[in-house]
């Protein structure tokens, strides 16, 4: 199995809980540029997967506390099932990578992996779909982006295991725009990069 995301339809939907949005940010967007607004009506008019998104503010309200991704937890089975479902991405995801971005930069050094995989997944999948963003998100998605670097930087204080470090190598990537090196980063697991370097020496 590889690390690509290709989840399938969650059962249901979390009911929505009223938790202020993440404010805090160690590196923030660059100035003048703001994220949609999680009380905007606009995410009503954004698409994701199944429909209009209306339902994603609740679900990156969550983001807050850092919730963990293992074993199709919520809200991150959701967020990965609606905004990166199966390689496609939609007007709704660049909405929300800031928000996941934000989270990050709230504690770096707490983040798990997820937090630096789906944005470059999003930015892999927009670019090899060639999904088109709408202009009024484009300056705050990649001002999130732009934040990756120095966010790997603050989570170097903690050991970094092998997925760890390759959604951190993938999320830089995408930030500097080299889609494919991310894409094939997230597929280096420690035995397909010891096939690669085989390969690469009998060429």
């Amino acid at each position: 199995m590889t690390r690509k995301s290709l989840f399938t339809r969650s059962s249901g939907r979390q009911p929505a809980t009223r938790v202020a949005p993440v404010t805090s940010g160690v590196i923030p967007l660059a100035k003048g540029f703001r994220m949609l607004d999680l009380e905007s009506p606009r995410w009503a008019e954004l698409q994701h997967a199944y429909g209009a998104a209306a339902d994603i503010p609740a679900l990156l309200r969550r983001l807050q506390a850092l919730p963990s991704s293992e074993a199709n937890e919520e809200p991150w089975f959701s967020i990965w099932d609606s905004l990166a479902h199966q390689g496609d991405v939609y007007s709704a995801s660049f909405a929300a990578v800031p928000y996941v971005v934000e989270a990050l930069a709230s504690a770096p050094n707490r983040a798990s992996a997820t937090y630096f995989h789906f944005p470059a997944w999003v930015d892999v999948c927009r670019q090899n779909r060639g999904v088109a963003i709408p202009q009024d998100l484009d300056a705050s998605y990649f001002s999130a982006l732009a934040r990756l670097p120095a966010l790997a930087g603050a989570a170097s204080v903690h050991p970094w295991d092998a997925d760890f470090t390759a959604s951190v190598l993938a999320a830089i990537a995408a930030a500097k725009g080299n889609a494919k090196v991310a894409e094939a980063v997230m597929e280096l697991t420690p035995e397909v990069a010891e096939k690669f370097l085989v390969w690469s020496l009998e060429q």
